[in-house]
């Protein structure tokens, strides 16, 4: 998300102060998968249908390159986790797309390369698709393997298809209901989800 001006938001408390005044409430807001020194988004970036970033398929280190990665996107047949390569081979029209890495859960099964005995441990987010179409975000609330927060995904929500957003000392909430208020370090992309006054909502 960028402001009017097309500068990152860079905090989750600007979005609703950006729009007093449009008819619109923030319910919900978290970054949207990893970024760069500039705020700008290292994969796939879709927003209101325009991609901005292109899909990124170049090897690296770190969590984003820990291949299958993959992609959350919202289309008019509704929502979807997919892994990056499945969804350059789809190309479906999309009106918001983000790519972060690694992949939590493929349909059904867990990345190969998490270990349950893995003690790297951090807070950390994502967000899983049900096979009702339902989106589940979670966020950790200690630190945790990607190994137990892909079991929460599989296991517990109930979404045969997850994708790890961030992670670290602070992954990032909006969430008024949860007395959450937002991010402490400056972020990137992020996700939304809005109530407007009429009642309709939008991502």
């Amino acid at each position: 998300m960028e402001a009017a001006d097309g500068t990152p938001y860079a905090y989750l408390s600007a979005v609703p102060r950006a729009l007093k005044g449009e008819g619109t409430k923030l319910l919900f807001a978290t970054n949207a998968g990893m970024f760069d020194a500039a705020l700008k988004p290292v994969g796939l970036y879709v927003e209101q249908g325009r991609e901005l970033v292109h899909a990124s398929t170049r090897s690296g280190y770190g969590n984003f390159h820990m291949r299958p990665n993959g992609i959350f996107y919202v289309s008019t047949d509704g929502a979807a986790v997919v892994e990056t390569q499945a969804f350059l081979k789809q190309r479906p029209q999309v009106d918001l797309a983000t790519q972060s890495g690694p992949m939590l859960v493929i349909n059904g099964r867990l990345h190969p390369r998490f270990d349950r005995r893995s003690t790297s441990l951090k807070a950390r987010d994502g967000v899983g698709v049900r096979s009702d179409g339902k989106v589940i975000f979670a966020i950790s609330e200690g630190e945790v393997s990607f190994y137990a927060f892909a079991r929460l995904f599989r296991d517990g929500l109930n979404c045969p298809n997850a994708l790890f957003l961030d992670g670290g000392s602070a992954p990032s909430l909006y969430s008024p209901s949860l007395n959450r208020h937002g991010n402490v370090v400056p972020l990137g992309p992020m996700l939304a989800i809005f109530e407007r006054n009429r009642g309709a909502s939008r991502q």
